[in-house]
């Protein structure tokens, strides 16, 4: 009887144990609604979250769980995704069209997600048509845990920074217009934090006291535009991007592509009085500008006219790119050095080419990836997978390693392809149209080894970085130019390969890759959430063996 209790005593305080040790929640209940807004002098319909226009930020810490209970307050179908988390082993709250059935109008959803090993500056946004165009997005900070070091002294304050390229229409005008079969072209302006440009002796936006160092956390989270990020008067110290720590170079201007997050430390070293933070359109005929204000606390002096100028080729910003080094040295979500992981010494088992293609199909614009134009399918091609059913729903691998020949056919169906799991791929994007694009990749962070102008060649690789690039999320591809990038595919699930150019991505520029553990199992990952929303043919069907 004493061996019972005794057994039974130290599986109680293992219970305590193993709860006191689990890591933390954090909670939200976001209302999505309509509003109206008038940024660039023309009244526009948004989507809010609890009101508010950019949405509340998440503040949290590495391996936080986040659960976020969204209800879908519009008259049409709705997914929040999170940009650039990476959702270990759990496709299922990745929140886009390939995984997810969407919230209905008047219905809820709660996503559950981990930040798993991560730090750094993300966003979340509306990801299905062309929601973003509307608004729906915010900020998100991961900080590194108390025993992990930085490689910076603590700010004395954050701010989030979120610049937007801003069509000043509803995204319904805008998928009307692309549906008919134009283009996007121009927007009608900029946007930070969803604001009008500020005049000298508007109310600022940030404060800062002479003689600290803030951080502001920069995000592009417009529609296609690259923008350039700026304080008048002031160096930019770039410490973060994309979640990883960088070598802390110090910069007059940054060069912010559609989708991509970056910290940079700014020292209050100037005379007291206010300052523009600018930001500005890149790669188009004519530039576009917006500004912030930024106040010396105690100052009354307004800002000076002159605003520091945008630099003008392509050219600046691919060396620019080159001059990024990942920090080898400092730690970022684990106590181990980022550069512990020699991402240059691994063998490339196997290299995709993937080229954007722009094209008319059934009378439409269309934009594709190797020949395949992508449309979403009857249902997530996750969950058709998930339930066996995915040869009724799409087809794997429709489009080949390396790119069709010139004018090909383009066809109109889910892209699907599949990775081995934990192989180690070469991706090289290519771009060779006049326009500037950029990529995304969910569930990981890459590593772009090299990018030039021209075609990609076998001999390109001697260009590559094969020692300290900075792992990240989302990268530019210049006009008639390629980027590599490369990464183990050691994250099961499906995971969405995307154009962060949203008019080029709505209109078939992107695809999915399914990474399978052999397995089928929980240590790769997980089983469907209880919770999950069943839609299309998966709905009645019998639940298939969990994991284990």
């Amino acid at each position: 009887m004493a061996r019972a209790q005794f057994t039974a005593a130290l599986l109680l305080f293992a219970a305590v144990v193993m709860t006191a040790a689990e890591d933390p929640y954090l909670y939200f209940t976001w209302n999505v609604t309509y509003g109206v807004i008038s940024p660039l002098g023309v009244p526009q319909q948004v989507i809010l979250i609890n009101g508010q226009f950019p949405g509340p930020v998440i503040n949290c810490t590495s391996n936080n769980n986040i659960v976020v209970n969204v209800f879908n307050n519009l008259d049409e179908p709705f997914l929040l995704s999170w940009n650039g988390i990476q959702q270990r082993k759990d496709s299922w709250q990745d929140g886009v069209a390939g995984t997810n059935c969407p919230i209905l109008p008047g219905q809820n959803f709660t996503y559950h997600w981990q930040a798993k090993d991560q730090i750094g500056t993300f966003y979340y946004f509306p990801s299905l048509g062309l929601h973003k165009a509307a608004g729906g997005y915010g900020p998100i900070r991961i900080h590194s845990r108390a025993l992990i070091p930085v490689p910076f002294d603590p700010p004395a304050d954050e701010f989030d920074v979120l610049i937007s390229d801003w069509y000043g229409q509803s995204h319904q005008e805008l998928t009307r217009f692309l549906d008919s079969g134009r283009r996007l072209n121009r927007p009608r302006g900029v946007l930070i934090n969803g604001a009008a440009p500020a005049k000298a002796g508007d109310a600022p936006s940030f404060f800062m006291e002479s003689g600290k160092v803030y951080r502001y956390r920069v995000c592009n989270v417009g529609v296609k535009a690259s923008l350039n990020f700026r304080i008048q008067g002031h160096k930019l110290k770039l410490v973060e991007m994309d979640g990883s720590h960088t070598v802390q170079n110090v910069y007059d201007s940054l060069d912010v592509h559609a989708g991509q997050c970056f910290s940079v430390l700014v020292t209050a070293d100037q005379t007291p009085r206010d300052y523009f933070l600018v930001a500005s359109t890149r790669f188009q005929r004519r530039e576009q500008s917006t500004t912030a204000l930024i106040r010396y606390t105690g100052s009354n002096i307004p800002a000076a006219a002159e605003l520091p100028p945008a630099p003008t080729t392509w050219a600046w910003s691919l060396n620019q790119w080159r001059s990024f080094r990942w920090n080898l040295t400092a730690s970022a979500a684990r106590p181990n050095p980022q550069g512990s992981y020699h991402y240059g010494q691994i063998n490339i088992t196997r290299t995709i080419q993937l080229a954007s293609s722009t094209s008319v199909v059934d009378g439409k614009l269309r934009f594709s990836l190797n020949g395949i134009s992508h449309r979403d399918a009857t249902l997530p091609v996750k969950l058709a997978e998930y339930f066996g059913i995915n040869a009724a729903v799409f087809q794997y691998n429709q489009i080949n390693d390396v790119p069709p020949a010139p004018r090909a056919a383009v066809k109109i169906a889910p892209n699907v392809i599949t990775a081995e799991f934990r192989t180690f791929i070469e991706i090289i994007l290519e771009n060779p149209e006049k326009s500037m694009q950029s990529y995304h990749l969910d569930g990981y962070s890459f590593f772009p080894a090299g990018m030039g102008p021209g075609k990609w060649t076998p001999e390109s690789r001697r260009t590559y970085n094969l020692l300290d690039t900075v792992s990240r999320h989302t990268i530019q591809v210049y006009p008639s130019s390629w980027t590599a990038i490369m990464l183990t595919f050691d994250n099961a699930g499906m995971w969405n390969l995307r154009s962060e150019n949203w008019d080029r991505r709505y209109l078939g520029q992107q695809l999915y890759i399914s990474v399978l553990s052999p397995e089928r199992s929980l240590r790769d990952e997980y089983n469907m959430p209880d919770n999950t929303i069943l839609c299309g043919a998966v709905v009645g069907l019998p639940l298939p063996a969990p994991y284990t």
